[in-house]
């Protein structure tokens, strides 16, 4: 008996496949020349590759140290991981991209940015300060099969503001935030301190928005009074710092795998949990939807940047007064953004931030910038209007064929107590060429503490012999354990796929909870010497 693992639809990844080929002819044959041609690369992102085409979708985690980024993460793929740490300490002090790996290892930053399968290639400009703090945890791990995660260096606090992490933190985050799925911004309900680092940090995230998911961590460890004082000062201050009238949307939660403490909203963040791991469940499903959403916006942007490097060349001077020329044009650069919008009808929202592009003008020779092409903005125009929408219609008929990931993850697991939910486990299969194995097959290991579970088993009055799942659930819930950990539990549990447990079954809920309780991590797959003796052999003849 196992969890379920994600089997892919092949019509599902020929519509992905698909979609993701269109996209990087798109980017190859149509954007790429304009970016070159206009040197978008000299002022915004390094272009794209392969790997940014075909990675898996990537979850970014970050927040200040101590409030819980590593523990989410073990959280989410149910294991650890090589290299993490835990501890109130500033534990975590570089970046760690966590991936599916056939062995467990550590992979160095510099060995990163030469693999052309890996999408890091382009970190190579922050340097060597930064990439001996960037490394890969790589690990055989059934969520990892379908996204990877960003584990970040704790942000410094303002009694550590004047230390230097060497490398230039909010830029890093910004190359990431572009590139990646989802941002998870983890606060802890204990501290809420907007260092001027944090600061820095929002300003990187600044245009990506709509991938920010605030977590409001470790909300167990405080009253309901407390809980409500510590959300407002947490919606105020993120008003302050994103400027915006949308409030963000904030999750309240204790993302770790251990008992709850008993409070008056525990059932809040139980539903609160629910929604975010539906949210991060969902990121498989809509890759080809952000990466098509990321190019789009990319080249609306390659388009505001040629009428402005266009328009600068027009303005230069042909001999004299080159350099007297240019700063001016430099300075006058919020008055030609208004310009262009007027002349060619621009968004505002396309034109990059105006600070930075002046401080990047500074340092460019306007002799090398070239007039506008007419057929390249042909070209892109007829990208944006008509070629792209083309691909909508297969990204509507993947949204039809919902994926669900394994582990915590899984969307079955949060319904495990209703019975439309009982599906037969396809791969439970166990080693039989281990001849020392044969002693784990006769004996069961619950047995000893059988008798003891029985007394709990009988109590809850079950019918012909067995408990129902709504009966067990509410036995269950008291150990206050997670309803994911919970599930995952009777999906072990239950081996006959019945949607009830009986005496046997019940003894080895009761077991794994109990392991879980002394902080073992829960196997994937049911072991032979776990599955009940009476349910050996219909698994025999199942085979």
């Amino acid at each position: 008996m196992s969890i379920r693992r994600l089997r892919n639809n092949p019509k599902t990844l020929e519509d992905v496949n698909m979609v993701t080929e269109e996209l990087k002819n798109f980017y190859y044959k149509r954007l790429l020349p304009i970016e070159k041609y206009y040197l978008f690369h000299h002022f915004h992102s390094p272009s794209y590759e392969d790997a940014d085409f075909d990675n898996k979708p990537m979850v970014l985690v970050m927040g200040q140290y101590s409030t819980g980024k590593t523990t989410f993460i073990r959280y989410l793929i149910e294991q650890d991981f090589p290299g993490s740490r835990v501890g109130p300490e500033p534990t975590t002090d570089c970046f760690t991209a966590i991936m599916h790996g056939e062995a467990e290892g550590i992979i160095p930053g510099n060995a990163l940015t030469v693999d052309p399968r890996k999408p890091f290639r382009n970190l190579n400009p922050f340097g060597n300060s930064f990439l001996n703090r960037f490394q890969c945890a790589q690990l055989p791990n059934q969520v990892l099969e379908n996204i990877s995660i960003i584990d970040t260096p704790g942000i410094l606090t303002a009694a550590k503001r004047k230390l230097s992490r060497g490398y230039d933190f909010p830029a890093v985050l910004r190359w990431f935030a572009e590139r990646v799925d989802r941002i998870i911004l983890l606060f802890d309900a204990h501290k809420l301190e907007f260092s001027d680092e944090l600061t820095r940090a929002f300003g990187a995230l600044r245009g990506y928005d709509d991938k920010l998911r605030v977590v409001l961590n470790k909300a167990d460890r405080v009253d309901s009074q407390q809980l409500m004082r510590v959300y407002g000062a947490l919606m105020w201050s993120l008003g302050k710092v994103f400027r915006t009238p949308e409030i963000l949307r904030v999750y309240i939660g204790s993302f770790w795998s251990e008992p709850r403490r008993t409070c008056d909203h525990y059932q809040l963040i139980e539903l609160e949990e629910e929604d975010l791991l539906a949210d991060i469940r969902n990121l498989p499903r809509n890759a080809a939807l952000r990466k098509l959403n990321d190019l789009v916006k990319r080249a609306r942007l390659v388009r505001a940047h040629a009428h402005i490097i266009s328009y600068l060349k027009q303005e230069m001077p042909t001999i004299f007064c080159k350099e007297s020329k240019k700063h001016n044009l430099i300075y006058q650069l919020p008055v030609i953004f208004a310009k262009i919008q007027q002349q060619h009808r621009v968004p505002a929202g396309d034109f990059p931030d105006c600070t930075k592009m002046q401080e990047r003008l500074l340092g460019q020779d306007f002799s090398k910038f070239k007039t506008l092409k007419p057929s390249f903005m042909a070209s892109l125009d007829k990208l944006l209007s008509t070629d792209i929408a083309k691909l909508m219609p297969l990204l509507q008929q993947q949204e039809l064929k919902k994926k669900a990931l394994p582990g915590t993850l899984d969307g079955e697991f949060l319904g495990t107590f209703r019975p439309a939910c009982y599906k037969r486990d396809p791969f439970k299969e166990i080693s039989k060429d281990d001849e020392s194995s044969e002693k784990d097959v006769d004996e069961w290991v619950v047995e000893k503490y059988k008798p003891k579970y029985d007394e709990i088993f009988y109590s809850l009055c079950p019918s012909e012999g067995k408990l129902s799942g709504a009966k067990v659930k509410e036995w269950m819930v008291t150990t206050h354990l997670p309803n994911s950990v919970l599930a995952h539990i009777w999906r072990l549990a239950d081996v006959d796929c019945d949607g009830m447990l009986d005496n046997e079954e019940f003894a080895l809920a009761i077991h794994l909870i109990e392991g879980k309780l002394e902080g073992h991590w829960l196997p994937r797959e049911l072991p032979s010497h776990l599955v009940p003796p009476s349910k050996r052999l219909c698994e025999a003849e199942d085979e």
